[in-house]
Parts: C-alpha cells; sequence; structure tokens
C-alpha cells in the first residue's frame, strides 16, 4: 500500500505582508505566520487522527527559512519530533530575478492586468534576469520524482511544506494540468492537501482541505 502525500504551503512571511513579490530572498515568518503554522499543525494532527493516518514518516523543505521555519512549527504541534526531514533547493520559489522585493500590486500597475497575470501565473513567462514557472517544474519535478516517490512506494506518508510556484509545479505533475490551466490555480496559505497517487506519481484521489484560521 502506497504512502499518503500531505503537500502545504509556508505560512506568511515578513514580504508576504508587504505584498512584495519574494523569490529567492530569504525572509522569515511573520509573528502571525507561525502563529498560523503551528494552527495548521494542529488542524493536520486532527486530520490526520479522523482519517486513520498513523504518522508522518518523512518531510521535506525548501532550502528557504520560511518553509523551514513553517514545516518545524508544524511537526512539533504534531508532536512529531524525530521525523527525518530533508531541505532541497529543487523546492526553492521561483526566482522573481528583477522584480524581486517590488511591490506586487504597484508592478499590476507598471505592467498592465495582462502582462502581470501572465508574469504572476503563466507557464513560460520568465521575468527579466528569473525563472518561469516552467523552469520551476524542471528542477522540482525530477526531485520530486528521484526522492518522494520511491518514499510513497513503500508505503510511507510524506509531507513537503514549500511555496506556491514549487507547490504549483508539484500539482501540475500530479493532476496532468495543462499548460493554459495552470494559470488557474493557485495553493493558499490556509489549505492543505493530500493525494493518493498511482503509477509514476499521479493523482488517483485528492482531498483538498480548507483551513479557517483565527
Amino acid at each position: 500500500m502506497k504512502g499518503k502525500l500531505i503537500l502545504i504551503r509556508h505560512q506568511e512571511s515578513r514580504w508576504n505582508k508587504l505584498g512584495f513579490w519574494t523569490g529567492l530572498r530569504d525572509i522569515i515568518l511573520t509573528e502571525d505566520g507561525c502563529k498560523k503554522a503551528e494552527e495548521v499543525g494542529l488542524f493536520l494532527k486532527k486530520y490526520m487522527s479522523d482519517n486513520a493516518i498513523s504518522s508522518i514518516d518523512n518531510a521535506f523543505a525548501s532550502m528557504e527559512v520560511r518553509s523551514i521555519e513553517t514545516l518545524a512549527l508544524i511537526l512539533n504541534s504534531c508532536e512529531l519530533y524525530n521525523v527525518p526531514t530533508k531541505h532541497a533547493a529543487e523546492l526553492n520559489e521561483r526566482d522573481y530575478g528583477d522584480y524581486t522585493g517590488k511591490d506586487k500590486w504597484q508592478m499590476e500597475k507598471e505592467l498592465g492586468e495582462d502582462e502581470f497575470q501572465k508574469v504572476r501565473r503563466g507557464w513560460d513567462k520568465v521575468p527579466p534576469n528569473g525563472e518561469s514557472l516552467e523552469m520551476v517544474y524542471n528542477r522540482s519535478v525530477p526531485y520530486f520524482q528521484k526522492e518522494v516517490l520511491p518514499l510513497l512506494d513503500q508505503g510511507k506518508n510524506v509531507l513537503i511544506v514549500a511555496h506556491g510556484n514549487s507547490l504549483r509545479s508539484l500539482l501540475k505533475y500530479i493532476e496532468n494540468i495543462s499548460n493554459e490551466d495552470i494559470a488557474n490555480i493557485e495553493f493558499a496559505f490556509n489549505e492543505f492537501v493530500v493525494f493518493d497517487l498511482g503509477n509514476e506519481g499521479k493523482s488517483i484521489k485528492k482531498d483538498l482541505q480548507m483551513m479557517y484560521l483565527a
């Protein structure tokens, strides 16, 4: 029997709060982001109990501190203190290049709505000196195939805490989302998704949980 895959986005960083494109800039969680991460952990703990998921056997985060902090706080709330954890640059957020540190909503005014949406959500739009979602996919998915799928095949339950775009790239692969439709997919702070995967890591069952955090 294959293990469960759980995907969670990191919680609010200081630049998320300000509305800045963060990308690869290493920005810590806000105080509220830390609180929310603990609440996510409690929500996940209850979900696991309600659905007879015995434990999390392995966990992954990116190399960025907001992802690492969120994962640590979640595992602590779940009272899971000895889970083997890996940090991988392949799961890092998308590099926004020259747009890093810019106010997203000011950039929307400067770029215009159509161009802004292409930059923000499109598949192959590359910001100056940055990465497209396609480029993120080309680093995150091979890592997922090499490091995560074998654990799931062994029956281990795996938690990945990463970023909006690295998680969108994994969703694209797992759910066979088209290049066009991925522009309509967002991975919110207040949700997590649990997958049962079949051959080659494709979804056979998906359970999306929305958390109404205080």
